[in-house]
């Protein structure tokens, strides 16, 4: 057999059997990919794990032992259940086994082990049926076959048992033989990282860090490990988004100069100044769009923070050299305001002159097709749209600038199929979701970040507060109660559901679900009291109870969704734009860039369902004009749970940047990231923005250094190598999706 490397082929290794479900369950191929699955922790044979707070429905991997076991035979059919208690020495959980009494031979009182499986609850008896064990060596069964001495017990009970990430199938015993296997035939390990690196910062040699994660001694031995891989990962992270920001310089592209008419035009009939942040936005964007290589700019900026206005102002200085412009957005409701913002901007004149166009996925064939023509011909300088205008049939003249809004919204693979209808342009890519440093300098490294913190004056500004219905149905009876009465004084009012109707939910929503990988919380304490779960509030059953109150006679009440029809949308929110709707019944498709001035309060149903950028992007809809902006967040989640807090820190600031913060603590960076590529593996295995900030920035200086010295790695061949298969394999552009 040929030797061993990290880039041979599991099965070749582990075999097939073994290498099958690892690729299924992990997404491992190569030996590499086995040996990079790091222990999520360590236990001890000597050490319990707390089973007191196991989570009902979730894979579960614990060291406890075993404290009685007996056989019952059911009643109702033929067989019987063999019954295992095991236990931390305070808490218990049972082992289910039907038909399987030969276990009793081995789960043997007092004998320890690691038991793997799903928690489920029977009379209200936390249990695992049928799970996974391993049973830990007997003394006299341990290494060496004989009775140990008390000093070499000792040492075994002690040394640090990995526990891996594991599933129903993959249980963390398997993991860790098939990392055994991979281990024992492993060649030397060559080292990417420069020698002079390694001792500057008292890095372990790969092979040996590779080999004290999974076998260590001593806690001190898979500490020392795992800081080393964890700074390779975010040295080697560093170095390929620097890497590839030098590379996108190195491109060519038309420059398009300073100024131009219909921006000097435009900026001289702006009916207010522009904030210091937008000047400086605009001046470093303008700046870039004059150099010879393309642009790639992430501009991020508060809600309500005027970035429509500094992109409008960059499409303008490209329209000077008879470029073209691209504004993609993620909706339909948002890419017509977008364009119906963009022309009330512009005024009569500049319209007539720039012509900008609307293209949607569902417009009528004559339209769409004079759309096309328009923009084909180059008489269109400005396009808006969704992801109609990444189609095949879309040609531009001249695409000079893309504008991505919300741009995590959109996979990679979109982005670049509306790039590659141009000779490299330039990208802006807008958020309205602030990041924080650590996480652009993650998932962003390659961009220029430019942020945009100013609100434009004359903001009355937002306040917010939780409305817990369970705990104070007062305040929940309040809530609707206002919402008459600024309606009645002339004002309107958004509603928001996290639904469309009973039991559907809309698609691409992100609910909270989703985001912090657990289910609901008030669904979950309804499932453990016994009750059906509550229904979730939706805008069709929304919509019917209120026109049916009383007190709501005579409003203008209309529903919101992506189930509509384009144009049915669009003529829904221009009569709640033109005040013939009074209040609005929508799901998110209201998130952000819609723009009604006179809309004062947000109400917002189920908030436990949504994140936090959702909930703060949804309250920015209000206190837009001339009175101060209301947001009532109604939610039955608990006092305590991780649902609760997330609705507590919106209330507690409207400083986006701070609640950019407590996300990433609440949920970590996963899916603010959108680290999971397809195959399942996770491109940050053992990095986690929050905790390791310094890290971040001390391995992103480090690989600055190397690269201003060795652009090329000549000296680092390995590192070189690496970075190229890093490139090809498209790893890079997995992490800025989202």
């Amino acid at each position: 057999m040929s030797q061993v490397t990290l880039e041979t082929d599991l099965s070749g290794v582990v075999g097939a059997r073994t290498a099958k479900p690892l690729e299924k369950s992990f997404g491992m191929k190569t030996v590499g990919d086995l040996v990079m699955h790091v222990p999520r922790r360590y236990s001890r044979r000597g050490e319990l794990t707390p089973l007191s707070g196991l989570p009902l429905g979730e894979q579960i991997t614990v060291v406890a032992q075993v404290l009685d076991v007996r056989t019952r035979f059911m009643q109702r059919r033929r067989g019987s259940i063999l019954e295992v208690r095991i236990t931390d020495g305070t808490g218990s959980l049972t082992l289910t086994f039907f038909n399987q009494e030969w276990r009793a031979r081995e789960l043997i009182s007092g004998r320890r082990g690691i038991f793997a499986g799903k928690v489920s609850e029977y009379r209200g008896q936390l249990q695992l049926q049928h799970p996974e064990y391993e049973l830990f060596d007997n003394r006299e069964d341990a290494p060496g076959g004989e009775q140990l001495d008390e000093a070499a017990a000792k040492a075994w009970a002690e040394t640090p048992v990995p526990i891996y990430p594991a599933t129903a199938q993959v249980p963390s015993w398997t993991v860790q033989r098939a990392i055994e296997l991979a281990l024992d035939a492993l060649g030397p390990v060559p080292d990417p990282l420069p020698s002079e690196l390694l001792r500057g910062e008292g890095l372990l040699p790969l092979h040996r860090a590779i080999e004290l994660v999974h076998r260590p001694e001593h806690d001190a031995d898979w500490r020392a490990a795992r800081d080393s891989l964890r700074f390779r990962e975010a040295f080697e992270l560093q170095l390929a988004l620097l890497d590839r920001r030098r590379r996108a310089a190195a491109e060519q592209s038309t420059p398009r100069p300073h100024g131009g008419a219909a921006l000097e035009r435009f900026d001289a009939a702006l009916p207010f100044a522009l904030t210091g942040d937008q000047r400086a936005a605009g001046a470093a964007i303008a700046a870039d769009l004059a150099e010879p290589h393309p642009m790639h700019r992430l501009l991020q900026g508060e809600v309500g923070s005027g970035k429509t206005l500094v992109a409008l102002r960059a499409m303008l200085q490209v329209a000077g050299s008879a470029g073209q412009s691209a504004l993609l957005a993620p909706t339909e409701v948002l890419a017509s305001q977008h364009f119906r913002s963009i022309c009330e901007a512009l005024g009569p004149e500049l319209v007539a002159e720039l012509q900008p166009v609307l293209l949607t996925g569902r417009m009528p064939a004559a339209e769409r097709k004079r759309t096309l023509l328009a923009i084909a011909a180059g008489a269109s300088l400005i396009a808006v749209g969704t992801h109609a205008l990444l189609g095949d049939a879309v040609m531009f003249a001249d695409l000079g600038l893309i504008v991505v809004d919300e741009q995590h919204r959109f996979g990679v693979e979109q982005r670049e199929a509306l790039r590659r209808k141009g000779a490299q342009p330039h990208v802006l890519a807008m958020t309205a979701t602030p990041i924080p440093r650590t996480v652009a300098l993650t998932a962003f490294g390659d961009l220029e970040v430019t942020t945009i913190r100013e609100l434009p004056p004359g903001r009355q500004g937002i306040e917010t507060f939780a409305v817990p219905e369970l705990e104070m149905p007062n305040r929940a009876a309040r809530v609707w109660a206002r919402a008459v009465e600024d309606i009645r004084a002339g004002r309107q009012v958004y509603v928001v559901c996290p639904a469309i109707a009973a039991g559907e939910v809309e698609a691409g929503e992100e609910l909270a679900a989703d985001e912090d990988g657990a289910a609901d919380g008030a669904a979950r304490a309804d499932a453990r009291a016994g009750e059906q779960p509550r229904p979730i509030a939706n805008v069709e059953d929304t919509v019917a109870e209120l026109r049916a109150r009383a007190d709501f006679a005579g409003i203008a009440i209309a529903g919101l969704h992506g189930g509509m029809s384009g144009p049915e949308k669009d003529r829904v929110m221009q009569a709640f734009a033109a005040g013939e709707v009074q209040l609005l019944v929508a799901t998110t498709v209201i998130e952000v860039g819609v723009n009604v001035p006179n809309a004062t309060i947000m109400i917002v149903r189920d908030a436990d369902r949504f994140g936090i950028s959702q909930l703060h992007q949804l309250r920015g809809r209000v206190g837009r004009g001339a009175h101060a902006g209301l947001c009532l967040l109604m939610t039955t989640a608990e006092q305590g749970s991780v649902a609760r807090e997330r609705i507590d820190a919106i209330a507690a600031t409207s400083d986006g940047f701070a609640l950019a913060e407590v996300d990433l603590e609440l949920r970590r960076e996963g899916d603010i990231l959108g680290t999971e590529q397809s195959g399942g593996r996770s491109t940050l295995r053992l990095l986690r923005v929050v905790e390791h900030g310094e890290l971040i920035i001390r391995t992103r200086e480090l690989a600055g250094e190397l690269l201003e010295r060795d652009p090329e790695l000549v000296s680092a061949p390995e590192l070189a190598a690496l970075l190229t298969s890093e490139r090809e394999a498209g790893h890079l552009d997995n992490l800025a999706k989202s």
